[in-house]
């Protein structure tokens, strides 16, 4: 395949022209309508074209008996609703009308065994004989937030960002894309790639570290064929982006569960894992982690060095934070002295003096984005983590709640809680901007009342807001290995 053409119809896959829907429905439940409804209801900004036997139209668009029956140079890509049996004569009429690029939805392939295993291969070298790129079979659609392209049939649709998704099993497509509509930290592409019979995870990833609106990938792998092949791809694109990894099968029970799933052959884990973080790749125990890590890759700076400072209004948090650097590969840097003393001048004598930095209390209105300031500029420190954010906006819910608000004054000292919450969030933000640092904000409240001004208003300034400073803390702790295996390339000191 030429570059021109790989190019060609990967543009045709995720910024198509106009979209055919192969086996349109009438009916709610089927794929064919919701399919269709998807592309419609989400602002897609091409032509929409459907097929079936039946004609008609469905929610809007005409609906063709043929696809002979459709304009010629118009749709670049065809997501395929209909049965096995009718796709080899739908994708040569397609090709006809100058298609470069097919989802295929439709199951009976691969995972339903010998027959099926023996179609696939039919289906895959005619694709690659007419020329077209095919995602799939037995897959769940794909996500192009740059074209506004909703091509799926499930849900959610996300809000765009910086993180592209490949995945062998559409439900965990879904789950990441449902965090991203928690947090906001949202996706470029998603593609549930489920047998991956033509086009592969590993090609998906090499893609994506061409794309230039992708900041990170992020995959699901249950098995693969060309182990070495899958090392290159992830190899050639972790130099210059990070690849989040997440691998189902790594035992003898999910290695059986993968093969009904997909008929995948899983890889045994402990080699997986080994040539993985050889290519640079940072791999997650599950879907929540994985999220989560490359929503940090796509939001905040690489860490220089593993020197990290705990900023603290609670004691407790500050040290279980401290154990869980402590088990890490990041550093609990020993406070320096000059940084020490400024904080001193800050603070009442009762504040810890060390790292975790415990202000015990004695923080004043402006003491917390002083503190952030002194301690991410300082240049023995390489990334901060900040908890407490939300404890006033949270003491502001209850006053708020109660039989005597708003009289007696209260009304002034719950906007003042909830402007304080406000203000340290968008400290800790633009500290991290002004200092090229990652500074990451942790609080249960993040789940627990997302509303709070505190977390509402990470999520705001484009930032994930950890659920636990523990989870934060696993995340800084995966950006800076990666960090240090790009020094280590570099011939550094890691």
């Amino acid at each position: 395949m030429t570059d021109t053409l790989r190019a060609e119809q990967f543009r045709a896959l995720f910024e198509p022209r106009g979209v055919i829907v192969a086996g349109a429905s009438t009916h709610p439940a089927k794929f064919g309508f919701t399919a269709l409804h998807n592309i419609r209801a989400n602002g897609y900004r091409g032509r929409v074209f459907a097929t079936n036997l039946e004609g008609g139209e469905i929610l809007g668009v005409p609906v063709a008996t043929d696809i002979a029956d459709l304009p010629d140079g118009q749709a670049d890509l065809v997501f395929v609703c209909t049965p096995a049996g009718a796709n080899e004569s739908l994708l040569r009429a397609c090709a006809a009308k100058g298609v470069r690029a097919a989802f295929v939805t439709s199951a009976g392939y691969r995972e339903a065994g010998g027959d099926g295993l023996a179609a696939e291969r039919r289906l895959v070298g005619l694709a690659d004989e007419l020329g077209i790129l095919m995602a799939g079979p037995n897959g769940q659609g794909l996500v192009s937030t740059p074209a506004s392209l909703c091509a799926q049939i499930v849900a959610p649709y996300p809000p765009p960002g910086r993180i592209s998704i490949a995945s062998q099993s559409g439900n965990f497509v879904s789950s990441f894309m449902n965090y991203g509509v928690q947090t906001g930290i949202g996706v470029c592409r998603a593609v549930s790639a489920g047998n991956a019979a033509a086009l592969g995870i590993g090609d998906l990833i090499a893609w994506y570290g061409e794309d230039p609106v992708t900041g990170v990938a992020l995959a699901y792998v249950e098995g693969i064929e060309d182990g070495r092949a899958f090392y290159d791809q992830v190899r050639s694109v972790t130099p210059h982006k990070p690849v989040v990894l997440v691998k189902g099968g790594a035992t003898p029970g999910g290695q059986r569960a993968a093969a009904s799933h997909t008929g995948s052959l899983a890889t045994e884990g402990r080699v997986f894992e080994g040539a993985m973080r050889q290519a640079g790749a940072t791999l997650a125990e599950g879907v929540e982690q994985a999220y989560e890590v490359a929503a940090t890759f796509a939001t905040q700076p690489l860490p220089k060095g593993p020197n990290t400072v705990v900023v603290t209004t609670a004691g407790g948090w500050g040290v279980v934070t401290a154990d869980a650097v402590w088990a890490s590969s990041l550093r609990l840097l020993p406070l320096p002295e000059d940084l020490r003393a400024e904080i001193d001048r800050r603070l009442p004598p009762r504040w810890s003096r060390n790292n975790p930095v415990d202000m015990a209390g004695g923080e004043t209105r402006d003491t917390i984005p002083e503190v952030l300031d002194l301690v991410a500029a300082h240049p023995e420190v390489d990334a901060v983590v900040y908890l407490g954010l939300g404890i006033q906006s949270n003491t502001a819910r209850s006053l708020r709640a109660g039989p005597f608000y708003p009289d007696h004054g209260l009304e002034r000292i719950v906007a003042f809680h909830e402007r304080q919450d406000r203000r340290f969030a968008e400290a800790a933000a633009a500290v991290s901007e002004s200092s090229g640092k990652p500074v990451l904000t942790a609080t249960e409240l993040a789940v627990c009342d997302p509303a709070n001004p505190g977390p509402a208003t990470v999520r705001d300034s484009g930032r994930l807001c950890y659920p636990s400073a523990n989870r934060a803390v696993a995340a800084l702790d995966a950006m800076w290995r990666y960090a240090r295996w790009h020094r280590a390339r570099a011939g550094e000191d890691a």
